[in-house]
């Protein structure tokens, strides 16, 4: 009798939820569509509070995983072509021969009114969340299982395709041979499709299918460097990042919210080999964080320089997908298990590959991949971007 009243229960849910559906297909909104594939889940529980709850804060965490990487789009660095004044010949010469590194900033500026200007494109598709695979039905939202069984009777699956691409403008001008400012202005195309897939003892049942874009302007980044110490191409700087919050924060483009990072910037360059880093504190945004940067640049040709490099970040407060396991309040031996989330410190560690090639006069050709190292928040396997950037002479 227990079986039967479930399963009755189950159907007349997920009927119920199947029209929900089919008023729910006009919605546009990435955070809507969002919070209608996580949030209406149809196993009965006879638990509506911790469903929701749970519901909530799952919706939430993805939003907050998202916006965290939208807001903080690693951005490229102020090098390229540096210029200083040669007292002995009465001229400006170049700096270095390396270009630079790809994020990580260096502390040799642009040098006293030189500019540039340069267009970068990164595209990605998420895959993962915190380990867990976004894409292959396999995120379980909930489920009821007997106790001591390992694999649920009853299970509810979310599966989310995630896309952005983004088209960063980015701009440098040196005012004084010891300060200069630069911006990156990011435009941000948004892609979400999802299906939400109930399995009850076997058979499939497709409970919500959903889809949204959005497109516009994200973050608006504001850097500024002052060099105070330099021997040769080597020497420490300190510099400050602003982003504003000029992203739609409905439709997750961007953070809602001011953010700063003062940094402290250190470069030791001799001959064809350089090494660079940087460590700053972000105050406020998405989340609070501790921020670094290494990278290591060889000049491979007079036109090329090869950069690897390391970034990482130690995240306050973010949160984190977990599944609860609770027993089910009516029927004896038997356990809900829910996705919902917590709240804590994590570190996230991405490793980049590159070249900076100068293809002609001051134009300047950047080529470079990102790969993840943890799984903390959503990540793709591999994330390429390009960037043209024009040094004014």
């Amino acid at each position: 009798m227990k079986t039967r009243r479930h399963t009755a229960g189950t159907m007349a849910i997920a009927l119920f939820v199947l029209l929900a559906a089919r008023a729910a297909e006009g919605q546009q909104s990435i955070s809507d569509v969002l919070s209608f594939l996580v949030t209406n889940r149809s196993i009965p529980t006879d638990d509506f509070v911790r469903d929701e709850q749970a519901a909530i804060a799952t919706r939430d965490t993805i939003s907050k995983l998202l916006v965290l990487e939208l807001a903080t789009l690693p951005s490229s660095s102020g090098g390229g072509f540096t210029y200083r004044l040669d007292p002995s010949l009465g001229t400006v010469i170049r700096a270095s021969d390396s270009f630079g590194p790809l994020f990580t900033e260096r502390s040799l500026l642009a040098g006293q009114g030189r500019a540039s200007f340069g267009m970068s494109f990164s595209s990605v598709i998420y895959d993962n969340i915190d380990g867990r695979n976004l894409r292959d039905g396999t995120l379980v939202s909930t489920a009821s299982v007997f106790r001591g069984d390992t694999t649920p009777f009853d299970i509810e699956t979310v599966s989310l395709r995630i896309r952005t691409d983004t088209v960063t403008l980015n701009g440098t001008v040196g005012i004084t041979d010891q300060f200069d400012i630069s911006a990156g202005i990011p435009f941000i195309r948004l892609n979400l499709e999802g299906q939400r897939v109930d399995t009850y003892r076997g058979r499939e049942l497709v409970q919500a299918t959903g889809s949204a874009s959005a497109s516009g302007l994200g973050d608006v980044v504001l850097r500024a460097r002052y060099n105070v110490y330099r021997s040769g191409a080597s020497g420490m700087a300190l510099g400050t990042e602003v982003r504003l919050p000029t992203g739609n924060e409905e439709d997750l483009l961007g953070a809602g919210s001011f953010s700063f990072t003062p940094r402290f910037i250190g470069s030791y360059e001799q001959d064809r080999m350089g090494i660079h880093g940087e460590v700053g504190y972000t105050f406020r945004g998405v989340s609070e964080a501790l921020t670094y940067a290494g990278a290591v640049t060889a000049v491979a040709a007079p036109r090329v320089t090869l950069v690897g490099e390391l970034l990482g970040r130690r995240l306050r407060a973010v949160g984190r997908l977990v599944e609860t396991t609770l027993p089910h309040p009516r029927l004896a031996g038997v356990d809900t298990v829910r996705l919902t989330s917590s709240s804590e410190t994590a570190d996230r560690l991405t490793v980049v590959g590159g070249f900076k090639w100068n293809i002609a006069s001051t134009w300047l050709l950047t080529a470079n991949i990102l790969r993840p190292l943890t799984d903390v928040g959503l990540n793709a396997r591999w994330v390429p971007s390009v960037t043209f950037d024009y040094w004014f002479d």
